[in-house]
């Protein structure tokens, strides 16, 4: 839409249906399509009445600027486009102007968008409110308290890079103005087993790879820690760094915000203190000890770890050291010490690491409380801003007690949803005058009273399970649940009265099912009364108390002995939900704003839409039935002016101006327009369509009439423009004549005036002329008189003259005379006696020279036209004749590789002479290629692939150049030592060689077959033949290897797969070059997907459940010139390769 172009309403050039309420017919695959359709053209939000569909486009998108904002500032929610700053700013309006307390409930499934929705609506607020020195510190609190919330709380997990794992709900409280005076901030749930435990592609959270990244040198050493990654148990390996994410920057932003918020430097110090002894507490190890009485215990295995956390809390080693090994029971007077085991020991370690980082994210959400809180005491207005988790189902059935609990919250969610909606309906009805009538609706109460009831609810019955005494595990629990739950509906389980589950399979026995509103659940019940428990041992809370650490002995007041409490702490389940009933109680007073969140796509990429993903979020979300019991009674409301301003032009009794009441215009209007009367209803301020057909045909015929009057207005100003042109070109016209006119006569005069001058001066030259003929005429003949005289004079003197010399020379004319006849006749007897002589040749010779005269006549204008061409061309072929000549004899050797070529003798021959070397050289390389047999073909574009994959990569390849790929170094099929191998594999062997499979516990290589067929490569015995593993080639992932000289290369398996049990392979072989790249290509070959060949010092090897890092250095090795491997711990593997 162009910056001149205003948009009135969310009707006007709407790409699909703005507003799922009008979407005809209503049904899933409609649905989407439009959400797909708008996807599309970047059209990320949709209305479902006043419900915000947020869909998350993976990208940044150019619709959150400050003119965005100005855009939607102050204007009717359905006046725009849909977007989420049309809903922060109708609940940012009807609280400063109504006086009604508003909440936003942002919900949807991790990777759907919520953080950002929730920033977004922050952001929108705190730009359209009040200005001001304090409003303005007051604004960047609240904005800043997000980045720090985010370090602590946020993970990467698989569906996201920056997935909330605690739920957050923030009350922005306002003055009467509408300015922010503070706020507060509750948490839920936070994931705290992500401290000790991830799952395979995911991260801790932010703050642990923030700090290590982003901290400076001296600040790492005062906290004894390591830039190294794989230095700490806690930290997962394989997704450390994140594509797009810098973590030092971000730790420099968290620090910032933090000074922002309002934190001390002693506070933010000891902060990092206590993260910094949450993550060393992963590297302590415990090994067993068996005592005198045969009971095992544990002790700490280095105590160095355990040394630099004590100087980091300060604690006493041995306090800290008893706490890891003993644990005191109290019951009543007595006390009991019990030892215990190393399982026993790390189960205390991790539950000390998960309450300890769980009790500093509540104390620093405490903090933020503090330092943005409302500092008057005067009534405030109240926006809550409500970011949790979405609905969590996991395919492959790993529901746990986290993914139920979090279930329970969004059933109770929907049910205020459900509850809210219909209130906000029947309200809105009654305010108009119209009738209502009752909706029928899936009401989720039963689903949560299954879950909630205080006698038999799960919750309930896991709590009493919890403090029973005697043998309590999850088996027992799942027996109580078949006993007291078998009959509900929404229950199911292998163990259910109903037979129809003692056959299902796809329900194992430790599970149960529920039925939510979403669809079933499947949850498997182990740690189900671990969690709940969350049991942290009073040593450990005592030891903690003791330290001289003051953020620490704060987080653990339950460790003071003077306040000792013999009662069991209130379980998870049951703090939860206490929580989610506050949560409620709280929602129900405030006005309910929504924003659903749906994810398109599960590769977090752009532009792509799956059916199936948002199919499954638009029916857990409960969109569709949000969407009929919108339309349940009317589809379409709109307050009388603009309705009538939109639609006048329909009728020519509105049009172009109705003078009355609006409401009676809108009458007019449908009823010239004959819509039935069972179509709409009169509110008192609105009108209702029932049928969103109705309302499409009156946009219909608006633009019908749209463009018939655009067709007259450019009719009438077309005939305006035109006359207005007639006329200012007819008064041109006259201008331009009179103007015209008066030069034409200026210039007549100027002419007629130039001509007489001009005749004048003509008649005065004549008259002189002829004056000056007369003069020189009678000048003239006066001296032709003299001149005529002096000639006669001269002509007689000179005939004398002539006369006189006649006379002398006629006496000596005899003499000569006779003298020159001697001479004539001695020459002519002399000619006549030559004449005789040559006589005898005259003949022949004057007749060649008439027939070369004669032939000379008859080509002479032949010769003249082409000689110049023809002397040109005879030049031009002797010298090509000379020059392919001498390039005969100067020919170089028909290698390919010979670069020399003769030199170019004449300047106009380059073209030719480059020419004539390139196809000798294309000659000679067809030549060399036609020796090749289809054996040597196929061993050159190995060679060729290997250049590709591994020149100035990897420093072993030079010395492969030179050394031909023969595959089958064995020979199974010939050697009898391996005929029982060759029968077991009956698919053609492309390589078989014998390398050395790396053993995890020494880092030492046991010897094995590796055999490379075209579908999979297997691993055999070198001495029995029997097959160890064999791997399908489709289950590949990718290769690694270091870019030194050793042989060493790690093979990986995808996850999922019946190969990934064993792990990856650790290999090495002399014949790396040649194993990595055939088995590239016949993996190319075989499945069409290329294996990613990476070349680094230092990668990871999944060895069954574990990670474990393997590290190339430049070293000395015992055995001299080979690469050795060696175990540092149990993540790491070092490999020692000789320098160059």
């Amino acid at each position: 839409m162009s910056k001149m172009e205003v948009k009135t309403s969310l009707l006007d050039n709407m790409i699909g249906v703005g507003d799922m309420v009008l979407l005809e017919p209503l049904a899933e695959e409609s649905f989407l399509e439009n959400l797909k359709k708008r996807f599309d053209h970047n059209e990320i939000y949709t209305y479902i009445g006043s419900v915000v569909i947020s869909m998350n486009p993976y990208r940044s998108l150019p619709i959150y600027s400050p003119e965005k904002v100005e855009e939607y500032r102050n204007r009717n929610f359905y006046e725009l486009s849909p977007h989420i700053f049309a809903l922060a700013d109708e609940a940012y309006r009807s609280l400063r102007d109504q006086d009604k307390d508003q909440c936003i409930l942002i919900t949807g499934e991790s990777g759907a968008g919520k953080t950002e929705a929730s920033k977004l609506v922050m952001s929108y607020v705190a730009a359209v409110c009040g200005k001001g020195a304090e409003v303005n510190q007051v604004k960047e609190q609240l904005l800043q308290s997000n980045p720090v919330l985010e370090a602590f709380g946020n993970a990467k997990t698989m569906r996201n890079d920056n997935s909330s794992r605690f739920g957050k709900y923030m009350d922005i409280e306002f003055d009467f103005k509408g300015d922010p005076l503070g706020g507060v901030i509750s948490n839920y749930l936070l994931e705290k087993s992500r401290v000790v435990k991830q799952p395979r592609g995911e991260r801790n959270f932010h703050i642990f790879y923030q700090l290590l990244s982003g901290a400076p040198d001296d600040m790492l050493k005062k906290l004894n820690l390591e830039r190294d990654f794989s230095k700490y148990n806690y930290l997962s390996l394989d997704s450390a760094t994140v594509n797009g994410v810098d973590d030092a920057a971000n730790f420099r932003t968290v620090r910032n915000a933090m000074q922002i918020v309002g934190f001390m430097d002693d506070e933010t110090q000891s902060v990092l203190e206590v993260v910094s002894a949450v993550l060393k507490l992963g590297n302590i190890e415990f090994k067993p000890e068996s005592r005198v009485n045969g009971l095992d215990e544990s002790r700490v295995k280095d105590k160095n770890e355990l040394k630099e956390i004590c100087e980091l809390i300060g604690i006493e080693q041995a306090v800290l050291e008893r706490a890891f090994s003993f644990r005191t029971v109290e019951a009543k007077q007595e006390k009991v010490s019990t030892t215990l085991n190393v399982a026993q020991a790390y189960y205390a370690r991790d539950a000390l690491a998960k309450n300890l980082y769980s009790r500093l994210f509540s104390w620093l959400v405490n903090r933020i409380n503090e330092s943005i809180k409302a500092q008057t005491k005067t009534r405030k207005k109240v926006m809550g801003v409500l970011d949790i988790y979405g609905f969590e189902i996991f395919e492959n059935g790993d529901n746990s007690f986290e993914q139920f609990i979090i279930n329970y919250c969004n059933e109770k969610l929907q049910q205020i949803f459900i509850e809210l909606t219909l209130r906000e309906e029947q309200e809105e009805y009654i305010r108009e005058g119209i009738e209502w009538t009752h909706i029928d609706y899936f009401n989720n109460a039963i689903i949560c009273d299954l879950i909630e009831n205080n006698t038999n609810g799960i919750l309930a019955m896991l709590d009493e399970e919890c403090l029973r005494p005697g043998t309590v595990s999850d088996e027992t629990f799942l027996e109580k649940l078949n006993q007291i739950c078998a009959g509900h509906e929404h229950f199911e389980s292998r163990m259910s009265k109903n037979s129809k589950f003692l056959n299902d399979h796809t329900l194992p026995h430790n599970c149960f099912r529920i039925q939510h509103y979403a669809g079933k659940v499947l949850y498997r019940v182990e740690g189900f009364v671990d969690k709940n428990n969350d049991l942290l041992y009073r040593d450990l809370s005592q030891a903690m108390w003791k330290a001289s650490h003051s953020l620490v002995k704060s987080l653990f007041p339950d460790g003071n002995p003077t306040k000792i409490n013999l009662k069991r702490p209130p379980t998870a389940g049951f703090q939860f939900k206490a929580s989610v009933a506050t949560l409620m109680k709280n929602l129900l007073t405030k006005n309910p704003n929504y924003i659903r969140c749906i994810k398109p796509n599960d590769k977090k990429a752009t532009h792509i839409f799956t059916d199936s993903l948002v199919c499954h979020q638009v029916r857990y979300l409960g969109l569709m039935e949000n969407v009929r019991v919108r339309r349940a009674g009317y589809a379409f409301r709109q307050t009388y002016e603009p309705c009538l301003e939109r639609y006048k032009m329909l009728c020519k009794q509105t049009w172009p101006h109705w003078r009355g009441p609006a409401r009676e215009g809108v009458e007019v209007l449908l009823k010239d327009l004959q819509i039935p009367r069972e179509e709409y209803s009169y509110g008192r301020s609105k009108i209702f369509i029932r049928n969103p057909r109705t309302l499409f045909h009156l946009e219909d015929q608006r633009k019908q009439r749209l463009q018939d009057l655009a067709t007259l207005i450019q009719k009438i100003y077309r005939g305006w423009k035109c006359r207005t042109r007639f006329l200012l070109m007819k008064r041109s016209q006259v201008t331009v004549a009179a103007w015209y006119r008066r030069y034409a006569q200026q210039k007549k005069y100027q002419r007629i005036k130039s001509s007489a001058i001009v005749v004048q001066s003509y008649i005065r030259g004549w008259k002189s002329r002829k004056i000056l003929r007369e003069l020189k005429y009678q000048k003239r003949c006066t001296e032709a008189v003299t001149t005529i005289a002096a000639y006669w004079h001269g002509t007689q003197a000179r005939l004398e003259l002539r006369r006189l010399k006649e006379e002398a020379r006629n006496k000596w004319a005899v003499t000569v005379i006779w003298a020159c006849w001697l001479g004539t006749k001695a020459r002519r007897e002399l000619k006549r006696l030559k004449e005789e002589a040559r006589r005898k040749h005259a003949v022949a010779v004057i007749w060649a020279y008439w027939l070369g005269l004669k032939v000379r006549r008859d080509y002479r204008k032949f010769f003249r036209a082409n000689a110049g061409k023809k002397i040109y061309e005879f030049t031009i072929q002797r010298i090509m004749q000379k020059y392919f000549l001498e390039l005969k004899n100067k020919m170089p050797s028909m290698s390919p590789i010979d670069k020399t070529w003769p030199a170019r003798p004449y300047l106009f021959l380059e073209a030719t002479h480059t020419e004539l070397r390139r196809i000798f050289h294309l000659w000679r390389c067809k030549k060399y290629r036609d020796q090749f047999t289809e054996q040597k073909k196929a061993i050159y574009d190995e060679k060729l692939e290997a250049s590709e994959m591994f020149k100035d990569k990897k420093a072993l390849y030079p010395s492969s150049v030179g050394q031909p790929f023969q595959g089958d170094y064995l020979e199974i099929s010939k050697n009898p030592k391996y005929q029982k191998l060759s029968t077991l594999v009956e698919e053609k062997i492309i390589l078989a060689d014998i390398v050395n499979k790396i053993n995890r516990a020494n880092g030492k290589g046991a010897p094995r077959i590796f055999l490379l067929t075209k579908n999979s490569f297997l691993l055999a015995d070198q001495k029995s033949g029997q097959i160890k593993s064999s791997v399908p080639l489709s289950d590949l992932t990718s290769a690694s290897m270091s870019a030194q000289t050793d042989g060493f290369f790690a093979v990986r398996v995808k996850e999922g797969t019946p190969a990934a049990a064993k792990g990856d392979f650790l290999l090495s072989s002399d014949r790396l070059i040649e194993i990595v790249t055939k088995l590239y290509r016949t993996c190319l070959s075989s499945t069409k997907e290329k294996i990613n060949i990476e070349i680094s010092d230092e990668f990871l090897v999944q060895f069954k459940q574990d990670k474990v890092c393997v590290k190339f250095v430049q070293g000395s090795p015992k055995n001299g010139s080979v690469a050795a491997c060696k175990r540092k711990n149990n993540r790491l593997l070092e490999v020692a390769v000789p320098s160059p």
